[in-house]
Formats: C-alpha cells, sequence, structure tokens
C-alpha cells in the first residue's frame, strides 16, 4: 500500500507517464480508460489517497460480498503499448512504493478497481487520507466489455448521463496542463 496524491481529483494507472485525455471514457464515473492507461477519479479535490495493488496471471475470484467494504468495484481493460503500466500522482509522478502492473509487457490488461471513501470529502483539499483504492491486474486477451460489479449512486448517475461522443479534440489541453494551469492559478510554483 502507498499513499497517492490525488490532483485535482484524479489519479493515474499510465503506461510510461502518457496521458492521452483526449481519448478518455468517463461514462462511468470512476475510471476513464484511455487509448494507453486510465484515469481514476477521487471524491476528494486535492489531497492523499491510500492504493493498494496486486497483480495476478489470471483473474481473481469475483467478490460479490458486500461485507467486505468496498462501495464501488469496476472491471475494465487497459493499454500498455511501451509495457511500462504504473500508478502515478499527476502532480508528483511514478508512485515508486508500489510496483510495475505491466508484468507481462506492453499488451491489454484487465483492472479490477475496488473503491470507498470517495463521497467523505467530496471536492475538498485534505491533508490525511480518507478513501481507499485497490487495484488487481492481469494480462488480457482482446479488449473486454466495462463490467460494473458494484455500482454507487455516483455511478448509477454517470451510466444515465449521456458520456460525450469518443474522439480527439485538438484543442483540448492534456491533464498535466490542466493541473499546471491550476497549481499556478492557486500561486503553486512548478516542481
Amino acid at each position: 500500500m502507498a499513499l497517492v496524491e490525488a490532483a485535482d481529483g484524479l489519479f493515474g494507472v499510465l503506461d510510461a507517464g502518457e496521458i492521452p485525455a483526449h481519448t478518455a471514457d468517463w461514462s462511468n464515473g470512476l475510471i476513464a480508460v484511455m487509448s494507453s492507461g486510465a484515469l481514476i477519479a477521487t471524491g476528494v479535490s486535492d489531497g492523499p489517497v491510500h492504493v493498494t495493488v496486486a497483480t495476478s496471471a489470471g483473474p481473481p475470484p469475483a467478490s460479490p460480498d458486500r461485507g467486505d467494504g468496498w462501495e464501488e468495484v469496476i472491471e475494465v481493460t487497459v493499454h500498455a503499448p511501451t509495457g511500462r503500466l504504473r500508478v502515478q500522482s499527476l502532480e508528483r509522478g511514478d508512485v515508486h512504493d508500489l510496483p510495475l502492473l505491466s508484468t507481462r509487457g506492453s499488451g491489454p490488461y484487465r483492472l479490477r478497481l475496488h473503491a470507498r471513501g470517495r463521497t467523505l470529502a467530496s471536492d475538498k483539499v485534505c491533508d490525511e487520507p480518507v478513501e481507499d483504492y485497490l487495484l488487481h491486474l492481469w494480462p488480457a486477451g482482446p479488449p473486454d466489455e466495462t463490467r460494473i460489479l458494484r455500482a454507487s449512486e455516483e455511478i448509477e448517475r454517470s451510466l444515465r448521463t449521456p458520456a460525450p461522443p469518443p474522439g480527439p479534440d485538438p484543442h483540448a489541453p492534456d491533464a498535466r496542463s490542466i493541473v499546471e494551469r491550476e497549481r499556478l492559478l492557486r500561486g503553486g510554483n512548478p516542481p
């Protein structure tokens, strides 16, 4: 487990640090799969969140038991074109306390994301973590559909609201530009 710094309500599972934000599919409200990697939406605007990762050769057993404490569980396919898939803070980069996620090099991986606590400090800046995430990854075959194994009200609301059509917007800034602009507007200095 490691503390990951959320910035502007996000942290990433990124391949070689690439953030092709213009390809993000935010239709489920928790994880936005991109052409490479994914962005994960936190409840807190800025601050640390607990992240635990597990990798395996195949899918873990399904856990439909709500007694496990996880409020949201979604499974997606994440692409790692360079095979350097890592958890990253959009503001601080690689989280070196967590292992490389693409255990078999480049290619698609299934990611089962568990989340809890996203409503405890919504849109607030926190000094102490109030949210937990478990990311379980394994090598995958051809891309598979998104599976919502446990939904919260926020995910249900996101599913009822149509997502914008996919496709690149050449005028849209990438996620790092957005984070940097917000930091400068708040009076912060670049790292």
